[in-house]
């Protein structure tokens, strides 16, 4: 009998050794998860394990270009932006122009919309000294040609916050008020035809080029004059 009791007792003794250990680990709140700790899904819909800390998948996230307009502001060539991050916390994103022959353009840290100078554009005291695809000789003559012709005339620029997009951006044609290139020079992304960076628009007809069509008007003139006097002198009566 006795052995009987104290075969029990151990039995009891065993259980609530096992037993306290998992009460405990119950009885203990789970910390609350921090939506700052989670990746994110590039593919939307994908799916996966739940993260053995957080018991949370990883979102699903997407990113969106709004805006992607190149411009000129005080001579500067820039590249105005604007991104939606979905289902990520992240507040920043970084931008990297593609040299497709060499090293990358990469600007990081940036807000989530803004502007950002073209790459090769040298800025002095707020205005734009210094163009992609220019360089200037010692004796102050700008010819085409530099490190930077690979952002002309247009480039691709990916945005990446988590994930990332890429866009293709050409770049900005100068502008009788603003130019992004030496002044007199042509622009390389213009098409045939388009006026010079300085603004300058062609210019009318003048001096010896307009002397052909003043003569002929004058000829056209005289015939006319010739036509009516014959006329006339036919309806006339005969003596």
């Amino acid at each position: 009998m006795r052995k009987l009791l104290r075969t029990s007792l151990a039995l009891v003794v065993a259980a609530i050794v096992v037993a306290v250990p998992s009460m405990a680990s119950a009885a203990t709140p789970s910390p609350s998860p921090d939506p700052a700790q989670y990746g994110c899904l590039v593919a939307e819909g994908a799916t996966a394990a739940p993260d053995a800390d957080t018991y949370l998948p990883p979102r699903a996230c997407e990113l969106h270009v709004l805006h992607k307009q190149p411009v000129c502001d005080n001579d500067v060539p820039r590249l105005a932006y604007e991104v939606e991050a979905i289902g990520t916390p992240n507040t920043t994103v970084t931008i990297t122009f593609v040299n497709p022959h060499g090293d990358d353009y990469v600007v990081r840290d940036l807000p989530l919309s803004g502007s950002v100078p073209w790459p090769g554009a040298v800025v002095k005291d707020g205005k734009g000294v210094d163009w992609p695809g220019w360089r200037q000789l010692a004796d102050g003559t700008w010819v085409e040609g530099d490190e930077f012709d690979w952002v002309r005339p247009d480039v691709q620029v990916l945005f990446e916050v988590n994930p990332s997009a890429t866009v293709t951006v050409a770049y900005p044609p100068s502008s009788p008020q603003c130019l992004t290139g030496p002044p007199g020079s042509a622009v390389l992304a213009d098409e045939p035809g388009t006026p010079t960076s300085g603004g300058s628009a062609p210019l009318a007809a003048t001096g010896s080029n307009a002397l052909p069509i003043a003569l002929a008007g004058a000829g056209l003139l005289v015939v006319g004059v010739l036509v009516l006097l014959v006329s006339r002198r036919r309806r006339e009566p005969q003596a």
